[in-house]
Parts: C-alpha cells; structure tokens; sequence
C-alpha cells in the first residue's frame, strides 16, 4: 500500500479525469452498447461498457499503465514487478514493452493457458513469467517477497492510489458516453474482486453522478469485499473458488475498503453464484456475441438476480474482461446445466444380474430423460457393482418425476448434491 490508512485521502474525479488525459494515447475509449435483450428481460435500459474490448481484453490495462508511466527513473531502473491473476498481468506486460522496461510478473499456478500466452505475447522479451501459488493471494505473496529482496518497483493490481485512478477512467467513459445520449446512469454494476475497480468507480460517481447506485458483484465464494465491510476492515476469506479467476481474491486492498466505506451509502453488494455466472456468461455468448470471461460476466449475473430494478431506469454492466480459454468451456456449460437443474449426478447400485441396466432405462429414465455421463465403479467381482451416472433433462421440471420413478425403483440409488462431500470428491 502507498500510505498508511491514518493519512489516506480520497481519489478525486479531477484525478481520474488527469489520469484519462494521461494514458488516452495509448488506451482508447471503449464503447457503451445498448443491449436489447437484457433491457426486455429486466423492463429497463441496460448498457454494456465493453471492456472485454481493450488491446489487453480488460479494464486492468488502464490501473497498469497510468501506475507504470508515473514512475521515477530510479523505479524504472529497478525493475517493474507485479501479481495478477492475469488481466493485469496483461496491462503491466504491454505497459512494460510500450515503455520499455523490464518486468517480472508471478501468475498463479491455475491461471488459464490463454491468459499466459497473452500475457507473452503482450510483454515480449520485456517480461518474465513466474508461475508460483494455488491462488492469487499466494502468488501476491511471492511477488512481495522479492521486491523486498532484490528493491524492485511494485506495480499493484488494485491495492494502490495510482491503480484505482486508472481504473476509474471506465467510470469516466461511462458518464461521458451516456451524458451524449442524455442520460445518467441510475445502477452501475461493477465486478469486484481485490475491489480497484468498484473504488475507481465510486470515487468518480460520488463527485459527478452522486444519485447513481453503484452495485459490487463478487464471486459467492470470493465475499472478501462485503466481509470487510461487516468486519470494519480487510479479512482473509477461506474456501476462495479460483474458478472465476478474475475475482477470486481472498482480501480486498485497503485504500478500496476505504472508498468502499466512505462511499457506503451509495454502494450496495451482491454475492453471484458460480453457476449463474456460467448461465449469464453463456447468454451473452450466444445472444450478443460477447466472448466474457467468467469474472466479465459477474456484472451483469448480478444485473438479473438483483431483483431491485425500477422499470425504465437505465442500468450500466461492465464487462470487465474478455480473457476466456475456450478449453475451460466444457466446465463452463457443465456448471451452467448444473445451475439451471438440468444435469444431475447419481450412484446407482446394479446387481450383477442380467437385465439391471434394461430395466433402469425402462422404468427409471423418462421419455425426455438422457444419459450424460456412465462410468462403472466397480473394483471387483462384487454382487452389487455401483455406477456414476450423470442425467440430463430436458426440463428442469422433470426432476421429481424421475426422483420418484427412483424411490420406486429396486435399485439402491444416490442422489449426489452440489456442495456435498461425495459431489465434490468425484467432481
């Protein structure tokens, strides 16, 4: 952090509106799109601030750049050194090529591929990759300890005055953008994950647009903003979920709880669930062509499960990044099935006697009914061999019908629960 909290003041729009001045010849605006089925679904206006669109793919480009051009020569020449999940990885990658500095960056471990080969392709030979940590905060760790090593520069992903001036330059945008269209924004919706974003963005609404809700979305299992909030300052959250990669940060920085709490009364928070993420992220892929990644699609997660919108009101999701590995598909639909009721999971115990499967399929499956995913279990010659059969309806409807036709059944059937110890074992 670059001041103790006893002598840390307030980002200021004149600061952000600097700082817009400062990075505009190398990071361009990005557009605010109506989006008409969102607007239909809600009975609103809905605007998306594409982010996703940034030469980086992310907003964390601009909290990356106007940090990294502000340094000394003596910074400079120490050497950049920063922790990211890796949008802003990204951002201090084609800042350090652009300026021609070199930096080392420490990624976690289970950061997507995608998000590493950008990260090459961004920095060059300006960049070393260091993949060390199972999550951010481990990753973040590390980084620390080598700038107190060796006194390098350390460009911070959202803890830090100069990074939550960046980033409050999409705040910026998205007044200006709908102030052309003669409109003030009534609900911003902000992905929160360290909580620089949601700080920039506050910061600047506060001053200019006072009467507009900003509303923080974080990950159901990354609640590290709202649980600072209850505790009267920042906490480590345990159990964190690296699967919305983007946001799955265990503490929030300090300078962003502090805006946080000075902008209270204008802030409200959310918690999305994962699987919703993957629903909403889905949508947007198929409706509007939006490649989201799963911290992208948090926004407007939060947008549809709300519940609070004023018919007519005009609502602005920000799609913070679009950095989404299409290998991590696969599980993306499977969480989304999951989420809607549509794919469940059951140990089905088959005595080793002709006809057992016949007779599942018959009398326990429905017409509409299908079978995902078979895998036999049994380890020996046993009387009973169990299998793991995963079933995907066509309804989620259908459920209890085919719960029924099982208690019905002869078969010993498990239904396996998401959030379960055996669920989780297997999967």
């Amino acid at each position: 952090m670059d001041k103790e909290l006893s002598d840390w003041h307030s980002v200021t729009a004149a600061e952000i509106q600097h700082a817009q001045s400062r990075i505009s010849a190398v990071i361009a605006p990005t557009s605010l799109q109506y989006c008409p089925r969102l607007s239909e679904q809600i009975g609103a206006e809905v605007y998306l601030k594409r982010e996703d669109l940034q030469d980086v793919r992310s907003y964390k480009i601009r909290g990356a750049y106007n940090s990294i051009v502000q340094l000394s020569d003596e910074e400079r020449a120490a050497g950049i050194v920063a922790a990211s999940a890796g949008n802003h990885a990204q951002g201090v990658a084609y800042a350090c090529r652009s300026l021609k500095i070199h930096g080392r960056i420490f990624v976690p471990a289970p950061t997507p591929k995608q998000k590493l080969n950008r990260i090459k392709v961004h920095g060059g030979e300006w960049v070393e990759v260091v993949l060390t940590g199972k999550n951010f905060d481990e990753a973040a760790a590390a980084a620390h300890a080598y700038v107190e090593e060796n006194g390098a520069t350390m460009i911070e992903p959202f803890n830090a005055r100069n990074t939550v001036i960046g980033q409050g330059t999409v705040a910026a945008e998205i007044i200006s953008q709908l102030s052309s269209k003669g409109k003030t924004a009534d609900n911003v919706f902000v992905p929160v994950g360290g909580g620089g974003l949601l700080g920039g963005t506050l910061s600047y609404f506060a001053s200019m647009s006072p009467e507009t809700t900003i509303v923080g979305i974080e990950p159901q299992t990354a609640a590290s903003m709202q649980a600072a909030l209850a505790n009267g300052g920042p906490v480590t959250v345990h159990g964190v979920d690296p699967f919305i990669d983007g946001a799955a940060v265990a503490r929030v920085g300090e300078v962003n709880y502090a805006i946080a709490k000075e902008n209270w009364d204008r802030l409200v928070m959310r918690s999305a669930n994962e699987g919703a993420v993957c629903t909403e992220l889905l949508e947007l892929y198929q409706n509007e062509g939006i490649i989201a990644e799963t911290a992208g699609a948090l926004s407007v997660t939060g947008l549809v499960e709300f519940g609070e919108i004023a018919p007519g009101s005009v609502n602005v999701c920000i799609i913070s990044g679009g950095n989404n590995d299409v290998l991590r598909y696969s599980e993306i639909v499977e969480r989304d099935l999951v989420h809607r009721g549509l794919k469940h999971y059951f140990l089905v115990n088959f005595p080793q006697e002709p006809g057992q499967l016949r007779g599942f399929l018959t009398d326990v499956l429905g017409e509409d009914d299908d079978i995902a995913r078979f895998e036999y279990l049994k380890k020996n010659n046993r009387d009973v061999g169990t299998a793991l059969v995963g079933i995907e309806l066509a309804d989620s409807a259908n459920l209890e019908p085919l719960l029924s036709r099982m208690r019905e059944s002869s078969l010993h059937i498990q239904h396996l629960r998401p959030g379960t110890p055996e669920y989780d074992f297997l999967f």
